[in-house]
């Protein structure tokens, strides 16, 4: 039966934490975040940090100094000291040893090498991009026709914008780990090689072409370059759906 909180309000972390430090005496091991949550009801994130406080409790409780044992004496011992001076003599503990220092700890990495690096490799995709974006009919289009006509915007831009940042966001979400699902993590993977592929596909198709003064791109070359925003459109939506399904199954947990 789910006690009660005794509050028509949410009951605060500290407010509840002696009524389930008492159940969990009760039950002689600290309960999981679901009987929490159940027993008491409250939310996920409430429930673990009831639970985490418990830990905490728990290892404070089991760091105890230890007594040192007398190794045994050949000598004759005079008998045992009278009551009055056992209760005086003071317990001897063993000395605890200092923590050595922390073998994991992260040193701060400098970032502006990483974006001097970026910078020549920016503007060459971009360059890259935008030229074989203009061999493949992108260009000049009215953004608002009949509402501002001299609202105008280069399409071709929108390949290294679509194209590159979805890599980079596929790794990010590969590499970083975090809370991200596995199945969410495999995904990002195989996404962003596919992405940095096209990419370098592009940077070579374009070179190639501009290197034999080609100013029209085959018909094969413009069908898969027409196509790539709705693929990194589709790739992204895709992505984004299964970050936030993993998120729900967190709070839902």
């Amino acid at each position: 039966m789910p006690r009660n909180t005794g509050s028509a309000y949410p009951p605060s972390v500290d407010a509840l934490l002696p009524k389930v430090r008492e159940w969990a005496a009760e039950l002689g091991s600290a309960p999981s975040r679901n009987r929490i949550m159940a027993e008491f009801k409250v939310g996920a994130p409430k429930a673990r940090a009831l639970l985490g406080k418990l830990n905490e409790e728990q290892e404070a409780a089991s760091v105890r100094p230890l007594h040192v044992v007398p190794e045994p004496d050949s000598t004759p011992s005079p008998g045992p000291a009278p009551a009055s001076e056992q209760a005086s003599e003071p317990a001897q503990a063993a000395p605890v040893a200092a923590p050595g220092p922390d073998k994991h700890i992260d040193k701060h990495i400098k970032v502006w090498p990483v974006l001097l690096l970026a910078l020549p490799a920016f503007v060459a995709i971009w360059g890259g991009w935008v030229g074989l974006g203009r061999l493949t009919g992108f260009g000049p289009i009215e953004l608002l026709p009949g509402i501002w006509d001299g609202a105008s915007i280069n399409s071709a831009i929108t390949l290294p914008i679509g194209v590159e940042t979805y890599a980079a966001f596929a790794l990010r979400v590969w590499l970083s780990g975090g809370n991200s699902s596995e199945r969410a993590r495999e995904f990002a993977k195989w996404s962003a090689f596919a992405s940095l592929g096209l990419g370098m596909a592009g940077q070579v198709a374009y070179h190639l072409m501009s290197a034999a003064g080609v100013t029209r791109a085959p018909w094969p070359i413009t069908t898969l370059v027409s196509c790539l925003p709705v693929v990194v459109l589709g790739c992204g939506a895709a992505l984004a759906h299964l970050l936030h399904t993993n998120r729900d199954q967190e709070v839902n947990d």
